[in-house]
């Protein structure tokens, strides 16, 4: 192959990584980088307040499909206007909630323990942040109600009954928040949380009295009801998933896109007897758990522009009248803490999206947080984890690194013998192979090994992007927030310097356009960093730090000249 085939190829293959780049802001919902359209998308302001229901029989029944029964409609919700609903509001040591008298709905979430901003602004969480929330600008709320006839939902005004406490005291573990509906249809439903100290898993009792005189077999639907706005941590550099998603033990985890959503495109589970449903986005979510066994339909469903839900739908026995029902749920709220997922419901911990490495990135994670109970910083412990998978690879990387010393040694050679062919190209590439059998040099000797290692390294990536753990957490001196980029964009200059030294160490390609290219792309690749979080640039400094000492380490010991190889830019 001569050099300007390889130059083609070069070209061609940057295209495609800006091509494909783009392809991957489109996928994530953003507008292209390099290419954008002429008329991006319009995007709808949310809707203001809770849904409004159409006009149809009900919501989907259990032997329908809900996504194609439309947007959910509540039965006789549009004969008269509810009354003005009244919030009470309840604290936990670790949560401040805001429930509805309007179908005795959860509408307002703050976590205690998170701060509302990130960047180290608010680190004394002097604002908690708001997960849940039912304002003009906002929606994102967890209902309930009954379907299959005239019946209570999540419309139907309830009344606060019981002690109504406002938060939990000292030595108290727990406390409850009760609402009973009237009767409508001849049912009454109470809807009773549970919530316990240290907890972001709320129990939710629903308990449904045939106070009428025929029996009746109603449904219970339990949703989560969300604006389709991103969150405030995407940048145009990255972007994590934000929207609905269904896990059941035969298909694992499945997101839904909004736009899917939108679309009526959207796959997922719908008839299911374990998991459960979730609102995802970055470290936060929110999910209804039910016990395994209990059938149920899952649905996903856009029910207002720019407002999307998701939910389970199950079917009660018949109740006779005089007697009632009562059915036990659990509805998460609260960040994505990997150990505390694990312990609330088999995969839940999935609502952390690691991707198609999950099963490098779980035990990644797993030996980040061991060494974080050392240290105590989640900033040395990303620098330790990096020395540990180094020094894992370090035989691997050190062939890689002898096959580039050899490269660097015979390079000389190589540029002379270019030089004197240079109007010969098919007698110069049989001298360029003379040269590497001779001295049994592979020119792909140190790719190979560095690629086998590129998943490990994405993994890692991935688990310090998704991991609550490194929102608002300091490391040192103005480095308050490793989930933030750094304000004073010291790390990103080192990194750029770092991986300008570390390609300065390589030899250079024969071809001068590749030579300028190798060089090319670590600028570009710095730039990007700029705007990635503290922790992901610690992360990428530990490594080209390392990768310089062993890459000199090897140099010296086979005697190859420790000096910069710089093109010559014309």
């Amino acid at each position: 192959m001569n050099d300007i085939r390889r130059s083609i190829l070069w070209v061609v293959f940057g295209f495609a990584m800006v091509l494909i780049w783009d392809k991957w802001q489109i996928h994530n919902g953003k507008p292209a980088t390099f290419f954008p359209s002429s008329t991006p998308p319009a995007v709808t302001a949310p809707a203001q307040g809770a849904p409004a229901p159409k006009a149809d029989a009900s919501l989907p029944s259990a032997s329908s499909n809900p996504a194609s029964a439309g947007a959910s409609a509540v039965p006789g919700a549009e004969a008269s206007a509810p009354a003005a609903a009244t919030s009470h509001e309840v604290t936990t040591d670790v949560l401040r909630l805001s429930f509805s008298s309007e179908g005795g709905a959860l509408v307002g979430a703050q976590l205690l323990k998170h701060a509302q901003a990130s960047g180290g602004a608010d680190r004394d969480i002097k604002t908690p942040f708001t997960l849940l929330s039912q304002t003009a600008q906002r929606t994102y709320v967890a209902q309930s109600g009954l379907v299959g006839g005239n019946f209570p939902t999540h419309k139907t005004p309830m009344a606060l009954v019981g002690g109504a406490p406002t938060a939990l005291a000292d030595g108290q573990d727990s406390l409850q928040v009760r609402y009973e509906s009237a009767e409508v249809g001849g049912v009454q439903l109470i809807t009773t949380y549970t919530l316990r100290r240290g907890h972001y898993d709320i129990g939710v009792q629903h308990e449904v009295r045939n106070v009428g005189g025929v029996p009746v077999s109603p449904q219970l639907y339990r949703q989560l009801v969300r604006d389709g706005s991103t969150v405030e941590s995407q940048t145009p550099f990255y972007s994590t998933f934000t929207g609905p998603a269904v896990y059941t033990t035969e298909h694992k985890f499945q997101k839904i896109e909004f736009k899917n959503v939108a679309g009526d495109k959207a796959t997922y589970v719908k008839n299911a007897t374990d998991g459960y449903v979730a609102m995802v986005q970055h470290y936060f979510a929110t999910a209804w758990l039910l016990d395994a066994g209990v059938a149920r339909e899952n649905f996903v469903r856009q029910v207002a522009d720019n407002l999307y839900s998701v939910g389970s739908l199950a079917s009660l026995p018949a109740i006779a009248p005089g007697q009632s029902q009562t059915v036990q749920a659990r509805l998460f709220v609260g960040p994505q803490d990997e150990k505390k997922l694990e312990t609330l419901a088999p995969g839940l911990e999935l609502v952390k999206d690691y991707g198609w490495l999950t099963i490098l990135a779980k035990p990644l994670y797993w030996l980040l947080e061991k060494i974080h109970g050392f240290v105590g910083n989640w900033g040395w412990a990303i620098v330790l984890l990096v020395v540990l998978i180094k020094a894992a690879f370090y035989w691997l990387n050190a062939s890689a690194y002898r096959s580039m010393a050899k490269m660097k040694a015979i390079n000389p050679r190589i540029m002379e013998m270019r030089e004197r062919l240079k109007s010969n190209p098919q007698q110069m590439q049989q001298e360029m192979m003379k040269i590497y059998r001779e001295e049994k040099v592979n020119p792909l000797g140190g790719c190979f090994p560095i690629l086998i290692q590129i998943p490990v390294f994405i993994a890692l990536y991935w688990v310090l992007l998704a991991s609550v753990e490194m929102r608002n957490a300091p490391f040192i001196g103005w480095i308050h927030d490793l989930s933030s980029p750094d304000p004073f964009y010291i790390l990103p200059l080192v990194m750029a310097i770092t991986t300008m030294v570390q390609t300065a160490l390589n030899p250079l390609p024969p071809d001068p356009l590749q030579a300028k290219l190798m060089w090319m792309m670590p600028l570009v690749f710095s730039v990007m960093f700029f705007f990635f979080p503290s922790g992901l640039v610690l992360y990428w400094i530990t490594n080209n730090v390392l990768t310089i000492a062993q890459q000199a380490h090897i140099n010296r010991r086979m005697g190859v000249p420790l000096k910069f190889n710089l093109p010559k830019f014309k």
